[in-house]
């Protein structure tokens, strides 16, 4: 049986063997070598892991890294992510980015590959955890050092720092401010129009040979005019943009004049409240009309005081800066606010309904002011569209006192006559808080009532100014009994100014 089957004596032999080792290791023999046979049935205890030498990490590829990844801990290095591979070296482990300056560089990455779709995911919820997150990546890799090293090469063609060409200035640096690049617009003159046909002399330019002091004459003149206008000749040329945010003669005569600017404004009552002048005195507003007695009048010395105390003090020396940013009432358009309040409504005696019916009330409320100190106050559910075009001297006098009611203008038959000022900066305090407060006093629904109105100018949107009227306070003052009481403001809104062309700088 024996010689008939060596290979099963030779597995018996070497079985044996590996029992006498076993015994004579478990009588205090030496540590035998790792055996394929499973652990000793008399630990109670699992055995601790073995510990692996670097020179003998398992060869065997995982054959589940293509399908699972690695879970990643915050408490883990950079080694960890480490895996070997066939004993040739070590492979960073792909992971997913998961803050957003690596969201965001992930997505300039594939931006570069040309995976637009990819890229355009990543940057969503990079900004998604920080709307800030593009500066992040620019003081990254590109500090100021870097911009600092670009221009140390940016003029390879050695111009004049003056001339104002591009090829001398570095296309990577922050771009210039408006100041500097008004400024480089100094010494260029007025192009004229291109040629029709390429290569046919340009049509000849009437301005461009003009005395640059009659140029600012002609300026002034449109500025007078209208202002708008006047700054939207900085969209002509680089020369009329310079002339218009530089040229401080002209803004001068724009803010000390009466068309648009601080010499209409008036700081005290010039009118009565009807309209009349101050002199002539009404039997009905006697009592009222005292009040103006009582307000000092500001004399035009004292006018040029402030405007210089302002021009130095708060406006940084430039007429441009004043006209923009002081106070001011408008006169070519109204001021209009639109109002809306619910209330409840009455059920139809033959309609069955678990609920009450409600009405949602709109409302607008216009003030259009004029040059000699008077205004016009409209309350109405007209729209705007009904009642701008109508909204005159002219049509107030025609509708007062509930005439012609069948013209379309009937609608002025409810406007109320009044007047305003603004409140007067004292230049022995503090400038900024003095001016921007508006009063306006009109006539109420009765001969023994008036209404007044403390209104603040302030700015609504971007880049616009002196467009905005918010309220303070809204009084009326009963006459006989010397009484004032405030009128609710809880539906009121503020009053935005709109242009109205057929107005034109207001009378």
């Amino acid at each position: 049986m024996e010689d008939s089957n060596p290979e099963l004596e030779s597995f018996r032999q070497q079985w044996k063997a590996e029992v006498t080792a076993r015994v004579s290791n478990a009588g205090g023999g030496s540590r035998p070598a790792q055996s394929s046979a499973g652990p000793s049935k008399a630990s109670r205890r699992p055995p601790p892991a073995p510990r692996i030498a670097e020179d003998k990490a398992s060869k065997v590829p995982d054959e589940d890294d293509d399908h699972v990844q690695p879970q990643v801990f915050s408490g883990l290095d950079a080694s960890s992510a480490l895996v070997a591979e066939d004993g040739e070296g070590f492979k960073t482990a792909s992971r997913e980015p998961r803050s957003a300056l690596e969201h965001y560089e992930k997505a300039v990455e594939r931006e570069s590959q040309g995976s637009l779709g990819d890229s355009l995911d990543l940057y969503r919820k990079a900004f998604k955890l920080d709307h800030r997150v593009d500066l992040q990546y620019k003081n990254k890799h590109f500090p100021p050092s870097y911009f600092a090293a670009k221009a140390a090469n940016a003029n390879p063609s050695n111009a004049s720092s003056t001339v104002p060409n591009t090829a001398h200035h570095s296309l990577d640096g922050p771009p210039p401010t408006i100041k500097e690049l008004i400024a480089g617009f100094a010494g260029l003159s007025i192009e004229p129009a291109p040629p029709a046909v390429e290569g046919d002399p340009s049509p000849p330019c009437p301005l461009a040979s003009l005395p640059e002091e009659i140029l600012v004459h002609i300026f002034r003149e449109v500025a007078i005019e209208d202002v708008a206008s006047f700054v939207r000749l900085a969209q002509v040329c680089k020369r009329m943009a310079y002339l218009v945010a530089t040229e401080e003669q002209i803004w001068r005569r724009v803010c000390l004049g009466s068309e648009v600017g601080f010499g209409a404004m008036h700081y005290q009552w010039q009118r009565e409240i009807l309209g009349g002048p101050l002199e002539e005195v009404f039997p009905d507003l006697k009592e009222t009309d005292g009040e103006a007695a009582e307000i000092p009048e500001m004399t035009l010395p004292l006018r040029d005081t402030i405007t210089e105390a302002l021009l130095h003090g708060v406006y940084s020396s430039s007429w441009q800066q004043m006209f923009r940013r002081r106070p001011r009432i408008r006169f070519n358009g109204c001021y209009i606010s639109t109002n809306n309040y619910i209330r409840p409504g009455q059920a139809s005696p033959s309609q069955v309904s678990w609920n009450s019916p409600v009405h949602i009330v709109t409302y607008y409320r216009y003030l259009r002011f004029f040059r000699d100190g008077t205004v016009i106050s409209l309350l109405t559910t007209t729209e705007p569209v009904d009642v701008v075009p109508h909204l005159t001297k002219e049509l107030l006098e025609t509708h007062q006192g509930g005439a012609n009611p069948h013209l379309p203008s009937s609608v002025m038959q409810n406007a109320l006559r009044g007047r305003w000022h603004l409140t007067p900066a004292h230049p022995d305090k503090d400038l900024r808080e003095a001016e921007g407060a508006l009063c306006v006093e009109t006539e109420g629904v009765g001969p023994k009532y008036v209404y007044r109105m403390d209104l603040s100018l302030r700015s609504a949107g971007r880049g616009a100014r002196n467009n905005k009227l918010v309220w303070a306070a809204f009084w009326f003052h009963n006459r006989l009994t010397d009484d004032w009481a405030e009128f609710s403001r809880k539906n009121e809104k503020p009053l935005y100014w709109s242009r109205v062309k057929s107005y034109g700088n207001g009378a």
